[in-house]
């Protein structure tokens, strides 16, 4: 796949970014050709809404849902996809009662919990139980291994994350940690997913990946966009990369982080993060 560094600006009114991959720019043409068929998946944190220490805190690029819902009516479908329950992704992004989002869906949990904007209805899973004996044994563990200054426990209902921005030095509490974590993760049945200064704990068979692939399969879309910052994102991006072997022509976004080299390195468009990410959505939804 071609380097980011290869994307360019278009000077066409609409302002779309031309992909640096012959791929890349067959799933923005099947897009735009055909955007009643198309869904616009995007991850939420880092990509949505600016990374900050506290992931509580976190909130939607305040331009985000108004770009949003000018695309959604445009579209089959734009689906949040994130690691966070879906009604914290809906609360954080602002998602509830907005005209123009009924076509707007959250797969939360990596697409274990699903909330519809056009009903507001929310499913969900029994959580698992592996879950639970980890979020006891979390404390004790953080206390053990020297590590607890500065980092984070984040309650995710089905899963539950160590973050480490806001430890005296980050990375090396990150990697102080991957293998105690991983350790316990594996006693309890559960699978650790590395991110940006944080650890998840969550069940195995969860992944953005499968969230998007089943998605886009039950709409029988035409194309599918999905844009992400972060490790978490890089079973999407596969899953978007099988579709387009598949004969489903797909467009791969990289919201800008030097922090994750491997997304940028295999994106076929690289923007400014969240308001690189809004003014593409704008973009679209102009172009459309």
């Amino acid at each position: 796949m071609g380097s980011h560094q290869d994307s360019t600006r278009d000077d066409s009114p609409d302002h779309l970014p031309t992909p640096a991959t012959e791929a890349g720019r067959e799933g923005l043409d099947a897009l735009l050709a055909r955007p009643g068929r198309a869904v616009v998946a995007l991850d939420f944190d880092g990509t949505l809404a600016p990374i900050v220490a506290d992931p509580d805190r976190a909130r939607a690029h305040p331009d985000a849902v108004p770009a949003l819902a000018a695309l959604a009516p445009k579209v089959a479908s734009v689906a949040v996809i994130t690691g966070r329950p879906a009604e914290v992704a809906v609360s954080h992004g602002g998602f509830a009662d907005v005209p123009g989002l009924d076509h707007l869906v959250v797969l939360g949990h990596y697409g274990a919990e699903r909330w519809d904007a056009a009903t507001g209805t929310l499913t969900t899973p029994d959580p698992h139980p592996g879950v639970a004996a980890v979020r006891a044994e979390l404390p004790g563990l953080l206390a053990r291994s020297g590590a607890e200054q500065g980092t984070w426990i984040e309650e995710k209902g089905h899963a539950v994350a160590v973050h480490t921005r806001r430890a005296p030095d980050p990375r090396a509490a990150f990697d102080a940690l991957r293998a105690p974590l991983t350790d316990l993760a594996a006693r309890h049945g559960l699978i650790v997913e590395p991110g940006r200064m944080v650890l998840e704990l969550r069940p195995p068979g969860m992944d953005k990946g499968a969230a998007l692939r089943a998605y886009v399969r039950e709409l029988d879309a035409g194309a599918v966009v999905y844009a992400g910052d972060d490790l978490g994102d890089l079973p999407a991006f596969a899953a978007v990369d099988a579709l387009r072997a598949e004969g489903t022509p797909g467009l791969l976004v990289c919201s800008g982080s030097d922090e994750v080299p491997d997304l940028r390195a295999r994106a076929d468009v690289v923007v400014d993060g969240p308001t690189g990410v809004v003014a593409l959505v704008r973009a679209l939804a102009d172009a459309t």
